[in-house]
């Protein structure tokens, strides 16, 4: 989410506040609103680094812990795009030696300790508006983001032809198997050798009457 306030100076520089933590945000919205500053407010990392790139602030105050890209490697890509970029991280007690180490390494202007105050701002506001030192990190980006290569497809080669499938294995059954004549029942026999005897039997019926033999 990023939310701008304007001041009603047009020349007024801008600030880029980065914090997942809304109540920060707020703060320090007000401590810069107060110096005269156009504040833009930002709680990701990515987006920080898309709106650092549009806008060129004149400052970030960029907290270390925010999603998606945390404040160390988004300062070092701003670092990237702008090498006059003035970054002041911020951080809670717990994370100074991260914090100092950030700052030495994005050639950052310094950092603040969270919860940060109106009067932390006032000490360190010489140190904001000195010189920006160099950000040795930079030399390691590609080491710590690698950025994975894109590989080109060329539009002339068509579609790429689908390998032929192994025909299935064919297994076929001996014919006597397939188509097996039903075996008549044994009353089937029986009822057969009975036709056979009356046709028989009337036969010779027929051919003694015939004869005259009966």
């Amino acid at each position: 989410m990023v939310r701008v306030t304007d001041v009603e100076d047009e020349e007024a520089p801008t600030v880029l506040l980065v914090d997942n933590n809304q109540m920060s945000l707020h703060r320090l919205s007000n401590i810069f609103r107060q110096r005269e500053f156009n504040v833009v407010t930002c709680d990701d990392g990515d987006k920080a680094v898309d709106e650092y790139i549009r806008l060129d602030p004149e400052l970030v105050v960029l907290a270390l812990d925010i999603p998606s890209m945390d404040g160390h490697l988004a300062a070092l890509e701003m670092r990237e795009h702008g090498n006059d970029c003035r970054i002041l991280f911020s951080a809670p007690k717990r994370q100074a030696e991260l914090a100092q180490d950030a700052t030495h390494s994005a050639g950052a202007i310094g950092w603040v300790e969270k919860p940060i105050t109106a009067s932390a701002i006032d000490s360190i506001w010489d140190l904001v508006l000195g010189p920006i030192p160099e950000a040795p990190g930079l030399e390691d980006l590609d080491t710590i983001h690698p950025v994975e290569e894109m590989i080109e497809v060329e539009k002339d080669e068509g579609p790429m032809p689908i390998p032929a499938l192994p025909p299935l294995p064919i297994n076929p059954l001996p014919i006597e198997e397939i188509v097996q004549p039903k075996k008549k029942s044994s009353k089937s026999k029986r009822l057969l050798l009975v036709l056979v005897i009356f046709t028989g039997l009337g036969a010779a019926g027929w051919y003694a009457w015939t004869n005259g033999l009966i």
